[in-house]
This record gives structure tokens, sequence and C-alpha cells, in this order.
């Protein structure tokens, strides 16, 4: 079986993280900034996202993996300002971490931080997008990056994991994305969180975007 070579990570992280900044240098702290259409579908796929979270729970822990500007702090505070929950972004972008800590300087629940090797251990992980642009990647060795990223995030993660892919129609109304977008069918990915993750898995579609969100649930046994 082929694999990704040992460099192609790195470069993988190293393109990404030039692409974000380049986006936030330019629009800042907005949906633009982070490569979203709008604010309006970035607040729609935070609500799929945090269907994975136990809202019930007395006290939370998130971690929001590739978190931008922290736009997700900000949905939280709106949709659930009564929750006790400490909140930790991070990202690959220096440029956005020092956006989020300047919007958030005053938010004592929240921290950011550069994203490591390892995520930070937390009850949920959610990530928006971070598995969308492959930026002239090979598949063989985006799909090895999103099977590394999957694997340390459920490592990280006590209680459960929520991602977002897109679905192939993508590709289909932009063809000329090919190769710069990555879209899959939604089966790849359920699969490993199920099978090989051991993972409870739940699949959400039809929120008006061309894209699924994987909810993913720990079990203790």
């Amino acid at each position: 079986m082929t694999t990704a070579p040992p460099s192609a990570s790195c470069t993988i992280l190293q393109d990404v993280e030039t692409y974000y900044t380049a986006r936030a240098q330019r629009y800042g702290a907005t949906a633009l900034g982070v490569d979203w259409n709008s604010p309006m579908t970035q607040r729609l796929r935070f609500v799929q996202l945090l269907k994975v979270v136990d809202w019930a729970a007395p006290a939370l822990s998130l971690h929001d993996l590739g978190c931008g500007y922290g736009a997700l702090l900000e949905h939280i505070a709106d949709r659930h300002a009564d929750v006790d929950i400490q909140y930790v972004g991070t990202d690959i972008s220096d440029t956005m971490i020092r956006l989020a800590r300047r919007r958030w300087k005053k938010a004592s629940h929240a921290r950011f931080a550069l994203a490591g090797t390892s995520p930070p251990e937390a009850d949920y992980t959610v990530a928006s997008g971070i598995f969308n642009v492959c930026l002239g990647h090979p598949q063989l060795e985006w799909e090895r990056y999103v099977t590394d990223t999957l694997d340390a995030i459920r490592t990280a993660s006590r209680r459960g994991f929520a991602v977002n892919f897109m679905r192939p129609e993508v590709l289909v109304a932009r063809p000329d994305a090919r190769g710069q977008l990555y879209a899959v069918d939604a089966t790849r990915w359920v699969e490993h969180c199920r099978d090989v993750l051991r993972c409870e898995v739940q699949v959400v579609t039809n929120y008006g975007l061309p894209e699924f969100t994987i909810l993913a649930k720990i079990s203790d046994t």
C-alpha cells in the first residue's frame, strides 16, 4: 500500500498556514478572513457542529481547532450564555491567534494558542472547514493528513468531536476548483470515525450548504 511521504503533513501545514494567514491579513477578523462566504453561513455551520455537545452537563471544556479569530466563541455567547464552559482555540496561523487574542482579551474563560502536533485535551473538539482547502496536494497525501488529524482529535476528546466536509457536488458546480478543494462522500470518513476510531457517529446534512457534518460521540466503554 502506498502512503504519503513523511514530509507531506509538514508541507501541507506550511501551505495551509500561508493560505489562511494571507486571508487574515487581507480581510482581518471577518468571515472572509477565515475563508467563509458570509457570517450567516459561518453561524449555520456552528449550529451543526455544536450538536455534538451535551449542554446540560454542569461544566464543559471545548477545543476549537482552526479557530481563526474566535468567531465560534461569539456564537456560544449568543446561544449558550448560561453554560459554564472553558474554551480553547488553536490555529496554525500566528496572525489568526493574534487577532483572536485581541478580540477576546477580556474573556476570562477563553484562551488561544498556536496549534501543535497534539491537540489539547477537552470534553469536545470541533473543527470547521479545516479539511476543505487542499491547495493542490494529491488526494492520497491530503487524506493521510485528514486521517492523522482525526486520530489526534479522537485521542484528545473525552466525550466527542465534530468536523465538516464538502460534498462532491461542489466540484461539479466549480470544476475550476478541482485539485484546490477537497470534497468527499460522507461514507469515507463516517466509516473511519465509526470503525477505526470506535465512535458513535451521526451525519448531519440538508442544512442548506453543499456539505455534511460528522458528530462523533465517545462512549465510556
